[in-house]
């Protein structure tokens, strides 16, 4: 947030992806952030963020949101999905909507001059992995914030 200078984070689920199968936690789920502050979000945005579960078009959220805002909006990607941005629905049309920054990640090099690149630490587990331990059972501890390991461990996610 301080990298851009936001105000506000919304959380947009992603839904089914169409190049990958979804992960096994329900589309509802909205697991803590790693940032306790409180998050604002209006009816309307959690109707945006719906819309993206169900059809995973962020086009239509960032559409809605626009309609909105008088705001500068951002969408935020990792290296990884910014990698496989030209196969989105739309994705010139996401483009002009919000601004793209991308959260380096090894192994993906970012050349768009349009792409706001963010340094980011490298992680030594992926997303998957953490997953996949979930799923197992074992312990998430210093993988995850410890809010989102209860969260998961509480609610059995991804068994």
């Amino acid at each position: 947030m301080r990298e851009l200078d936001l105000d506000k984070l919304l959380w947009m689920p992603t839904g089914a992806p169409r190049y990958r199968n979804a992960p096994v936690a329900p589309a509802r789920t909205a697991l803590p952030c790693y940032d306790s502050r409180p998050r604002r979000a209006s009816l309307r945005d959690r109707h945006a963020r719906a819309r993206a579960q169900r059809h995973g078009l962020h086009v239509d959220t960032l559409e809605s949101l626009r309609a909105d805002l008088d705001s500068q909006l951002y969408l935020l990607l990792g290296g990884d999905q910014y990698a496989k941005f030209d196969t989105w629905h739309k994705p010139q049309e996401v483009a002009r909507l919000a601004r793209i920054a991308v959260f380096s990640r090894p192994g993906f090099k970012i050349e768009d001059p349009a792409a706001r690149v963010i340094a980011f630490p490298a992680m030594p587990v992926s997303a998957s992995d953490i997953r996949a331990r979930a799923a197992r059972g074992e312990d998430l501890s210093g993988l995850v914030p410890p809010a989102v390991a209860g969260y998961i461990a509480r609610r059995r996610l991804y068994r």
